[in-house]
């Protein structure tokens, strides 16, 4: 269930707030005049969500070339993978 605050008790009790998105890890809903105005996160979840985002659209980037014939077989790009991991480790 959502943690919904108003604005007021985002000022009045910033601290508790804080440690509340910082432990939990999930947002809190700041409401502005009975109407929600703000979602207030973590910085670690904030980076987590936002990584989570370019996941997905470096996934679908793929999935686009891979439906307009510019991929490349799967043994292919394991080979190039393994190779550029030897000669950048010795590996």
């Amino acid at each position: 269930m959502p943690n919904i605050r108003s604005s007021t008790d985002l000022r009045n009790n910033y601290n508790e707030i804080s440690t509340f998105c910082r432990e939990t890890r999930e947002p809190v809903f700041i409401t502005r005049n009975g109407q929600g105005d703000l979602a207030v996160m973590s910085m670690e979840a904030y980076d987590e969500v936002t990584g989570l985002g370019e996941l997905y659209r470096l996934l679908d980037e793929g999935h686009a070339d891979v439906l307009a014939g510019r991929g490349s077989p799967l043994e292919e790009v394991f080979d190039d993978i393994l190779r550029k991991h030897e000669e950048e480790y010795g590996v």
